[in-house]
């Protein structure tokens, strides 16, 4: 399943931004919040920086959250994701191992 939500150029593009957050996204407004990025990632900012349909997005990041790679956080209407880096790590040393 990890094969199958990684074989998408979006969703990689997704693990990349979620990886090293401060680069892509503004912390401020979390700040603003009283949050921080280590809870995720709010799907509309992803939405807005994919530019693709929010509906699009949701279905990447479901994708990725039953294949183990990502984790969510909803705080109150909205989700945030981070990456599982648990699951990251079992599956490099997998793919090292294997390959």
């Amino acid at each position: 399943m990890i094969y199958k939500a990684l074989s998408n150029e979006t969703r990689r593009q997704i693990m990349l931004w979620l990886k090293n957050p401060e680069e892509f996204f503004d912390e401020k407004l979390y700040l603003q919040q009283g949050l921080k990025f280590q809870i995720g990632i709010c799907v509309g900012d992803i939405q807005a920086k994919a530019g693709l349909a929010q509906s699009v997005i949701s279905s990447y990041l479901l994708t990725m959250q039953k294949a183990g790679l990502l984790e969510s956080n909803r705080i109150g209407k909205w989700t945030y994701y981070r990456r599982n880096e648990k699951t990251i790590e079992e599956f490099v040393d997998y793919i090292q191992k294997e390959f």
